[in-house]
């Protein structure tokens, strides 16, 4: 089981932001939807490029490079050219502090 990892004040992170933070060596990409927190692996399932930079609208991420979306909750490809669910992770919120942890190999 992997531990958890600090990301930071939840304050600190503005609704429609996100911060990128590697957790055991997977870039995590963490991102505030009006107050609620996701945490998803930072890599388009089509090519490898990154999802941090990408637009959000509701609870969808869009690929910077060829415009493939993603579900923050599940990771599911929503719509071509990704085809493969990226990562999610367990997050939680302690006394104001984002944690995650990368719980696919437990």
């Amino acid at each position: 089981m992997s531990d958890w990892v600090k990301v930071g004040l939840a304050t600190g992170l503005a609704p429609g932001g996100w911060k990128v933070i590697d957790v055991d060596g997977a870039q995590v990409a963490i991102v505030n939807v009006d107050g609620h927190f996701f945490a998803i692996e930072d890599v388009c399932t089509h090519d490898g490029g990154e999802l941090s930079g990408g637009a959000i609208c509701g609870f969808e991420i869009e690929c910077p490079r060829h415009g493939a979306r993603f579900d923050l909750r599940t990771g599911a490809a929503l719509c071509a050219p990704a085809y493969e669910p990226t990562a999610v992770f367990p997050i939680r919120i302690e006394d104001g502090v984002v944690w995650v942890r990368d719980d696919r190999w437990d």
